[in-house]
């Protein structure tokens, strides 16, 4: 199943290391992260995990909840949130969910529909696809997705600043261009016609071309 910006994210119930949990009502009226990694005890994957436990109060300020997975179980996970705290200096206090029959995985098109139906004698390469984001938004619809390659840490300060993007295109007709962050200007979409913006932005807006308008950020 290949999942796509804007398709609903599947639903699920699944065992966490915070409890059994249904990932629809679990996300409830806010956004949500759901992230993987390729296999517990590894050293990327144990500095991903607790720089991310470091910034998960900004995530809770934009009203978005943590989900981590693996095919790792979830007594597993418990046991290796000691090293993450100890090595990294930050506690994981997010759930992760313990998906040894990689039923979850693959119904995200993390791993290949092929790859069995056991986490039992697999490697961190045999998982090497499953190092993946999707932002979801309140309505359960994927928003953006992020992959990256095994041997390659993620940017999570980059992930908050893809997710501060999302939040604000939701609501706004604007879009966010290079190298943006919270706070910058903001490029009015071409959908909206010069008479629109005028009643938007009443003291106009930058044009280096024709069809770039640039803004202050909406309040």
């Amino acid at each position: 199943m290949t999942l796509r910006i804007n398709d609903e994210a599947p639903d699920f119930t699944a065992e966490t290391t915070a409890g059994e949990i249904n990932f629809h009502e679990w996300i409830g009226s806010g956004w949500a992260i759901l992230f993987s990694h390729p296999k517990d005890f590894t050293p990327v994957c144990t500095t991903e995990l607790g720089y991310l436990a470091g910034l998960s109060g900004e995530f809770t300020k934009r009203n978005c909840k943590i989900l981590g997975i693996s095919v790792d179980g979830v007594g597993n996970h418990q046991k290796w949130f000691k090293d993450i705290e100890v090595s990294q200096g930050h506690a994981v206090t997010y759930p992760l969910i313990g998906d040894p029959e990689l039923k979850i995985v693959k119904l995200y098109d993390m791993l290949p529909a092929e790859s069995g139906d056991t986490c039992e004698g697999r490697t961190p390469a045999d998982n090497a696809t499953a190092r993946s984001v999707f932002i979801i938004g309140p309505d359960k619809r994927i928003r953006a997705t992020l992959t990256y390659p095994m041997s390659t840490g993620r940017n999570f300060d980059e992930v908050l600043r893809v997710l501060d993007s999302c939040q604000l295109t939701a609501g706004e007709k604007v879009a966010t261009p290079v190298n943006w962050n919270h706070g910058d200007d903001v490029i009015i979409l071409p959908s909206v016609s010069d008479e629109e913006a005028k009643q938007k932005y009443p003291d106009g807006w930058k044009s280096p071309l024709p069809y770039i308008r640039v803004v202050p950020q909406p309040k």
